[in-house]
């Protein structure tokens, strides 16, 4: 059994005996070597493949066919009852008709058919592993702690931890599976196998809100299940292949670009672009660990590692200008929805929807720079993003909610987790973290590639970033007073753990990319488009940026006291007025003691609205809409 093989099928090991072990404390010894071994041998096959790369051949590969197409029946019977019974018909439609078509290639047209090489392991499925591999194993390990504390405040939830936990590792094992893949099939088994898992944690908790959220990402992820499969089948009959690098390597002519662009569909409804955003702000309501897993490392990523993947048959065609486009109106309308709200869950769900749409318009416009942002952007957006999430699941555990307005009395209650808040935050949007340096690339590439509107829109879009992100790191230093009547859970050892590596790598992988551009992603480059490729930032500005990040760190330490004998000057907080001396109130010009009252703008009536939701829906089904009449136009010359 090769080393790969192992790195799919361990997390699923581990998936199985934690589903089977009832004893708590077992169970929990379990999740926890799991969790480290997932990592530790994620780094191992990274290190042993990451130089040379991996072509991988299975020779009979019907036994594995056998089993996952017994696997795409079961699924597909539960799917369809499932929808009957909930009166989602659309659900069971788009589930009969997809596992259907996919029977029929197998059983009549797929004989013939050969796949030489059925795993591929190069430099972006190297750093996918290792994103899926870590990020997932820390998010594992702190749902070990985070779930006993989720039930004590939730107790009307019905207990399910075998379930979950258990959901966490299979999603992983499907992950790798999905990123390793060469096969066309394979890759689709894994990606149903998430679409899946992701119905499963949604539904957790069993209440009509979370039934309804499940069903409805369900619908939306197999409707791109039915575009998968589409997909697969005009590669299959018309090119025979079901090699993932032969397609890459074809012309984009007018009879390859057709299922690209279906395959593209599917991964704009995995990354939850607009109009298929619906199904990521769903997922709000399942306990944190799986908002964590489903927006940082794991579901949404797979649609954005598909665009990369297809990045060369993109580019000028009318596919590639039609996915910016998609990408460049999710990144506007989402990074303005996300000023109006206050639940700092939604303003991570709002900000991954516009990061991803980032991804996806530097992955669709297929430029050598665009695609070094494009892949940054997805280490960078993973790290932060899972630190957010693990955060703010911690913050709701001990102030017992996630209003954002609430979080001005964390630095008080916990400082330790408002300083990993801020660090999570100042990643996603400040110098010298790497969102930012991604972001400055890739209005470099739209520049370059003469995609004036689409720079425009990112000016636009990131201005409100630095607007949300601003509110909420203002908040947290804003140092208000907690009452002494409330009662703040304390902050465990189990999330601590993750939450302190996850803070962690943000820093050190803002340092290390440089590393990360000359070893990983310029090599990709190379092999991808050929000739000597170069990164984007020189390595002046880069040397630049790692002081910028040395500075950061040294800085707290100047507020260290050097001697005993040295006094601090405290000052009471200026509040636009005379401070009454408590903090809380000043007096007024009428010599009245008031209460002072900070409170963020949101601007509901602008970004929070309906309407603002349906026209950006709207604009993005227009634009997909002439993305098929494109393509028929250009099919039928």
């Amino acid at each position: 059994m090769s080393l790969i093989t192992v790195l799919i099928l361990f997390p699923l090991v581990v998936s199985i005996v934690t589903f089977l072990v009832r004893k708590e404390s077992i169970r929990s010894a379990i999740l926890r070597v799991g969790a480290v071994g997932t990592a530790v041998l994620t780094i191992y096959t990274a290190l042993q493949y990451f130089n040379d790369g991996l072509l991988l051949s299975f020779g009979d590969t019907e036994p594995i066919d056998l089993g996952m197409m017994v696997v795409e029946i079961g699924l597909a019977v539960y799917i369809i009852s499932t929808g009957i019974k909930t009166k989602k018909y659309l659900l069971s439609l788009f589930s009969l008709f997809q596992t259907g078509l996919i029977l029929w290639f197998e059983l009549t047209q797929k004989e013939g058919i050969e796949v030489e090489t059925g795993i591929v392991f190069d430099k972006l499925s190297g750093i996918m592993i290792l994103v899926v591999g870590i990020i997932g194993s820390l998010i594992c390990l702190y749902a070990v702690g985070y779930m006993k504390a989720y039930h004590n405040h939730h107790t009307d939830v019905p207990e399910r931890k075998s379930f979950f936990l258990s959901v966490l590792f299979l999603f992983l094992s499907a992950m790798f599976g999905l990123v390793l893949c060469n096969n066309l099939m394979w890759i689709y088994f894994c990606w149903e196998i998430t679409t899946f898992c992701s119905y499963l944690l949604i539904g957790y908790t069993k209440t009509p809100e979370a039934r309804n959220n499940s069903l409805l990402a369900l619908t939306i992820n197999v409707g791109g299940g039915v575009a998968f499969a589409c997909a697969i089948v005009m590669i299959g009959m018309n090119f025979d292949t079901l090699e993932l690098s032969t397609l890459i390597s074809m012309k984009p002519e007018a009879l390859v670009l057709i299922p690209v662009f279906l395959l593209c569909v599917a991964a704009l409804t995995k990354s939850a672009q607009l109009p298929f955003s619906a199904w990521l702000l769903g997922a709000m309501v399942a306990p944190t660990p799986s908002s964590a897993l489903l927006h940082s490392a794991t579901m949404v990523k797979a649609g954005v590692y598909l665009i990369i993947r297809l990045a060369p048959l993109l580019g000028t065609t009318s596919v590639g200008r039609i996915i910016t486009l998609v990408g460049a109106v999710t990144f506007l309308a989402c990074s303005l929805m996300a000023i109006s709200q206050r639940d700092a869950k939604k303003v991570l769900a709002y900000s991954t929807i516009a990061n991803l749409g980032l991804i996806v318009m530097c992955g669709s416009i297929g430029t050598q720079e665009a695609i070094w942002a494009a892949m940054l952007l997805v280490i960078f957006h993973a790290v932060s993003k899972s630190l957010l999430f693990l955060s703010v699941g911690a913050i709701e555990n001990q102030l017992g909610n996630r209003n954002i307005e609430n979080m001005n009395i964390l630095m008080n209650v916990s400082r330790k987790l408002g300083v990993y808040l801020m660090i999570g935050i100042a990643g996603m949007f400040l110098a010298p973290f790497g969102m930012l340096i991604s972001k400055w690339v890739a209005m470099k590439s739209f520049i370059d590639s003469n995609n004036i509107i689409i720079v425009i829109m990112l000016a636009y879009g990131s201005a409100a970033t630095l607007f949300y992100w601003g509110k909420w790191i203002g908040t947290l230093v804003s140092n208000g007073s907690a009452k002494d009547h409330e009662h703040h859970s304390k902050f465990s050892l189990d999330e601590e753990i993750p939450i302190f590596l996850q803070a962690a790598i943000v820093v050190v992988s803002c340092l290390a990319f440089p590393i990360i551009s000359k070893f990983a992603i310029v090599p990709y480059l190379s092999e991808t488009f050929g000739g000597a490729a170069m990164a984007p930032i020189g390595t002046g500005n880069q040397i630049i940026m790692v002081i910028m990040m040395s500075i950061l760190i040294l800085l707290p330490l100047g507020y260290i006291p050097i001697s005993k004998k040295e006094k601090a000057r405290i000052t009471p907080i200026y509040m636009a007025g005379e401070n009454a001396g408590d903090n809380e109130n000043f007096i007024a010009a009428t010599g009245v003691k008031r209460k002072s009252d900070l409170s963020n703008w949101y601007l509901e009536g602008y970004f929070g609205g309906k309407n603002f939701t349906f026209w950006s829906n709207m604009t993005s089904i227009a634009i997909l809409c002439i993305g098929v009449l494109l393509l028929i136009w250009r099919w039928a010359l």
